[in-house]
């Protein structure tokens, strides 16, 4: 495995109609793709596992450890259908959200909407967002089968689009039917993460993991932040944070309900405290939107992507930019060039961070000591991190230091895991293979025949007492490459 560029933040890619061929996923793993997001709000199982199986293919062909995210639908409301496909609605109109279980085909009037809790959710003189806000209704009246709005912002609504209420509180659980179905059938997949869409509480959190326990499969959980009632509780935040492997900055839904303005302070807020807990953190929605049907971004899609790196963020995900655009391995370039761009600022190669914090444990001072001494010490080229779980590499990279964390391992698991974290490279390590007393030398022959490291570098090396003892790593040392 050769490393094409410096790239340390990672970049997640949605596979759609436009990039679910074999040829496609090829390229996209070529362009820099380190995370595939499979998107269970659309497709078919058959579907999925064939593309999961593409992944893992093109991904071994390439020498590269590639992560899955099997991405649940959740409880995402969305009005019914229109008669003619969509309605023209102006400032001033009527319109009934009508909750009745029967499925009634919406007119100008008003349209149905299968949540039969809404009418105990909203209350009078609320704000419902329709489309990703751009219809708003204001509550007029509130009965037990319907809702009777007044249309303040205006324009062509068409079938299916999503509701929410501004402010949030619409709270339906995050796990539905379908959701519960789909993991049931994901021992077929296999992912490495999975994520929670619309996360309420540690509650749904702790349903999902009892689903996959269920099924005797252990992936990553990551919890999609898109509640109001979520970023406005630290508590809670912090409550989903500490439960999640990492959690997902998901600007759509989380944009409606509070407001696009008040999403850049969220966002840093988020990558923040996931960062300082030790957990990965994905920024998504709309990054490079204008490349859906256009070649290159905008200037201020570039600086929405730099932002989101220098603020730490793990990885930066493209949506319906890779899953239907016209442009999937051109984006992926785009922001791959970005991040790298963006990563030279020294804020994104320097850290102050817990210079004062006592350590709860060993492994955790030996990983934040190899990222000082990376930092101090100019003639180190990278660290070395021999890892069973995943977890001295994953606080090391919870630091900027600017130098690449060679994770090596033998376990395709823990890699694939490790494809998600900021400035860690996961390679394939066979330590079980040597005696404890050569791994050193094996470990830098290994990364000197890759081409990682030359003759005279430095190279900080972590490791465990115990070889294969997840969470024994104790030693870390200095070691010149001959």
């Amino acid at each position: 495995m050769k490393i094409k560029n410096n790239r340390r933040t990672k970049i997640v890619s949605t596979i759609g109609p436009n990039s679910e061929s074999a040829d496609m996923v090829s390229r996209l793993i070529k362009a820099g793709v380190d995370v595939f997001r499979l998107n269970f709000s659309h497709g078919n199982l058959d579907q999925h596992c064939r593309v999961a199986k593409l992944i893992r293919k093109h991904a071994a062909i390439e020498g590269r450890y590639v992560g899955v995210l099997a991405d649940l639908q959740g409880p995402k409301i969305r009005i019914g259908d229109f008669v003619n496909g969509e309605v023209d609605l102006k400032i001033g109109d009527k319109f009934c959200l009508n909750l009745t279980e029967e499925e009634i085909e919406g007119t100008i009037r008003g349209v149905g909407v299968p949540y039969k809790d809404l009418s105990k959710q909203v209350n009078l003189n609320d704000i419902m967002l329709l489309d990703d806000g751009r219809i708003r209704l204001k509550v007029d009246e509130v009965q037990e089968s319907e809702v009777d709005c007044t249309v303040i912002v205006g324009g062509k609504l068409s079938s299916r689009k999503g509701i929410n209420r501004l402010g949030g509180g619409l709270a339906a659980a995050a796990l539905t039917d379908k959701d519960v179905s789909d993991i049931e059938c994901f021992n077929s997949i296999q992912p490495d993460f999975v994520a929670v869409s619309f996360v309420g509480s540690t509650d749904d959190i702790d349903r999902a993991k009892d689903l996959l326990k269920n099924i005797k499969i252990n992936p990553s959980i990551i919890a999609k932040i898109e509640r109001a009632e979520v970023v406005g509780d630290t508590d809670l935040l912090d409550s989903i944070l500490e439960a999640t492997s990492g959690v997902m900055v998901a600007r759509g839904d989380l944009g409606v309900e509070v407001g696009d303005a008040q999403l850049i302070g969220i966002q840093k807020d988020i990558i923040s405290r996931a960062r300082r807990m030790n957990r990965v953190v994905i920024t998504a929605t709309q990054m490079m939107e204008s490349m859906i049907n256009n070649s290159f971004p905008t200037r201020a899609e570039v600086f929405d992507v730099a932002n989101a790196v220098l603020d730490g963020t793990d990885a930066v995900m493209l949506s319906a930019e890779t899953a239907v655009g016209k442009y999937p391995v051109e984006v992926v370039k785009a922001m791959s060039e970005t991040a790298i761009g963006a990563e030279k600022h020294p804020v994104a190669t320097t850290s102050r961070y817990r210079l004062n914090k006592r350590f709860d444990d060993a492994q955790e001072t030996i990983a934040m000591s190899a990222i000082y001494a990376a930092n101090h010490f100019d003639s180190v080229r990278g660290i070395a991190c021999l890892t069973e779980s995943g977890t001295t590499p994953l606080l090391m990279s919870r630091l900027s230091s600017g130098l690449p964390i060679f994770s090596l391992s033998e376990h395709a698991s823990t890699l694939q895991r490790l494809a998600l974290c900021r400035g860690v490279v996961p390679l394939y390590f066979e330590s079980a293979a040597f005696e404890q007393d050569e791994i050193e030398i094996r470990a830098l022959e290994f990364l000197r025949d890759e081409g990682l490291i030359s003759k005279g570098d430095s190279i900080i090396l972590t490791q465990g007492s115990l070889m294969g003892v997840t969470g024994s790593t104790n030693i870390i040392k200095i070691l010149c490459v001959s």
